[in-house]
């Protein structure tokens, strides 16, 4: 596709990425290693939230952790892929 026709979306500084996970959990460790690299080379800002101290994301999620989500919205749990987010946050 052109990039005259490609449909523009947020800059990646005007997204936000959540990992929601819990103390302990080595896969949430392994995600926040990759979000870590991805956001801080794309200057994205981050944010990680505690199923453990929020009984509304412990019901929703639970079962799923490492969860990340890309402007609120789920965009991967368990394993998160670089390159896939990296695309998801630059639309490339």
């Amino acid at each position: 596709m052109s990039p005259l026709f490609r449909r523009k979306g947020p800059a990646p500084q005007d997204r936000l990425v959540t990992l929601i996970g819990k103390p302990g959990c080595h896969l949430c460790d392994d995600a926040q290693a990759v979000i870590e690299k991805v956001c801080g080379d794309l200057g994205v800002p981050w944010e990680k939230r505690d199923i453990t101290e929020e009984p509304d994301l412990h019901d929703q999620y639970w079962e799923q952790i490492p969860v990340v989500l890309v402007d609120g919205q789920q965009h991967t749990f368990w394993r998160v892929n670089e390159e896939r987010l990296r695309k998801e946050l630059t639309g490339n």
